[in-house]
């Protein structure tokens, strides 16, 4: 069965992945992307039982889970795309030890941050999140000390989910997700509902679940028969060139990436001065959302595993013809769910429990979200993993940073604070950065520019 209806290819070169090879990598991607979100659901539904103070200080505190992610996942994008260039080169030794490095630097990076974490837990609970409510505070505080602890246990999962997914394997790392995905519920439902324990109850099965994913994705990249394989991997043995070449792709990407949370960080500092409704509003609303974009983030990880192997090939004509086949595919999924989202909407804010204003809040963000998402969300964000993909990492850096802070954040304090519009001005301010960006890049992909790039 294929997700792929055969399109014409004229060119001279047989294609590197054929209609059952893209199902193959596409729909396993796109099952993981659904069980996290849906783990992230039930995880605000449970906690929302709890109370709203306790929704409010898990939404601030993954938060800063979610800045980590992107850190990481950019980092594991550097090392797929260089190795994914080299499998496309037909050179699987480089391929593999390139991933090696990228799991030794993960390592010890994951490590660093989640000591800068611990030791700057007083800054980030009393100056990044503002001004919040006393039971707020006391729920983030105990849900940062725990779920901290999983932060190198993320960055080796994120790191061996990248590798499967650059050898177009992305079956195995769903399997893993989905066991990391069964621990996080059941754990939640047993604590949360079984002992009460509120917040600890949702942050100590997500501690657990990570540990259990590391250590598989550990284990299964010790197996020789895959290409990218952690056998002989040295955690203390560094090459400074093939470190440069994975934080060439990685740096500028996490800059980005790092810095479009930061923002959200931002955001939600402001939006913590308006009320408890609007952070559990927002909270709820980012819920929903990841559900209306989970076609985009399946199809953008795809994107960068066929892409960097047809640039690693030499082969730009297939590289055009994959980018716009799965830049269509992307808005076609994204209809279909932002539609039934919208359909669905009154009966997923029932299940929140949440006062009028709080839901009256979210109706208004998620049908604002919804819309404008059909139209720009996949050329904002799945089209520069194409630009990712081929090395040309700065261009997408440059505007994603740059589109951020001008339309996302200024526009923010300007509609949500001085002209009152609240938290709807910040989500405002979001889809206003998503139509800048979107511009741009068509521009950037028809100019061709991105071609030019060599790693």
């Amino acid at each position: 069965m294929s997700l792929f209806k055969r399109k014409p290819w004229t060119g001279k070169t047989e294609l590197l992945f054929s209609d059952k090879a893209l199902t193959a990598l596409i729909l396993p991607l796109f099952l993981e992307q659904l069980l996290s979100v849906l783990v992230g659901l039930s995880d605000s539904i449970m906690v929302a039982q709890v109370g709203e103070a306790a929704v409010s200080a898990v939404s601030l505190v993954d938060s800063i889970a979610i800045l980590l992610i992107n850190i990481f996942n950019a980092l594991a994008t550097g090392g797929a795309v260089v190795s994914g260039q080299y499998l496309g080169a037909k050179d699987k030794k480089k391929a593999a030890y390139a991933g090696r490095q990228m799991m030794q630097f993960m390592v010890w990076m994951s490590i660093a941050i989640m000591l800068l974490i611990y030791l700057g837990k007083y800054f980030i609970l009393h100056t990044v999140f503002g001004s919040i409510e006393a039971d707020v505070m006391a729920n983030c505080n105990t849900y940062l000390l725990i779920s901290a602890a999983s932060i190198p246990f993320l960055g080796v999962y994120c790191g061996g989910a990248a590798l499967f997914r650059a050898m177009g394997d992305s079956k195995t790392s769903m399997y893993v997700s989905c066991i990391m995905n069964v621990i996080n519920v059941s754990g939640n439902a047993i604590l949360v509902f079984g002992f009460h324990r509120g917040v600890e109850g949702v942050a100590i099965p997500t501690l657990l679940s990570r540990v259990v994913a590391a250590f598989l994705m550990v284990w299964l990249l010790h197996d020789e028969k895959h290409i990218l394989t952690l056998k002989g991997m040295n955690l203390f043995k560094f090459d400074g060139k093939m470190i440069r070449k994975i934080l060439h792709i990685g740096v500028p990407n996490g800059i980005e990436n790092s810095m479009f949370q930061l923002g959200k960080i931002l955001l939600l500092s402001l939006i913590s001065t308006f009320g408890t409704a609007s952070i559990a509003a927002n909270a709820v609303s980012n819920s929903l959302a990841y559900f209306e974009i989970l076609p985009g983030m399946a199809l953008g990880l795809a994107t960068v595993t066929v892409i960097s192997r047809c640039v690693g090939a030499g082969d730009y004509p297939q590289a055009e013809y994959f980018a716009k086949r799965l830049l269509k595919f992307t808005y076609t999924c994204m209809w279909i769910t932002c539609i039934v989202m919208m359909l669905l909407l009154p009966f997923m804010l029932k299940i929140y429990n949440l006062s009028p204003e709080t839901s009256g809040y979210a109706t208004q963000i998620m049908i604002l979200h919804s819309i404008m998402a059909m139209i720009f969300w996949p050329a904002a964000f799945a089209l520069p993993n194409v630009f990712r993909a081929a090395n040309d990492v700065r261009f997408t850096m440059v505007v994603g940073v740059t589109s951020m802070w001008l339309f996302r954040i200024a526009c923010a304090f300007i509609f949500g604070k001085y002209m009152g519009f609240g938290v709807f001005g910040a989500w405002i301010a979001m889809v206003l950065d998503w139509v800048v960006r979107a511009i741009f890049y068509v521009i950037h992909y028809r100019c061709g520019k991105w071609k030019e790039k060599s790693l």
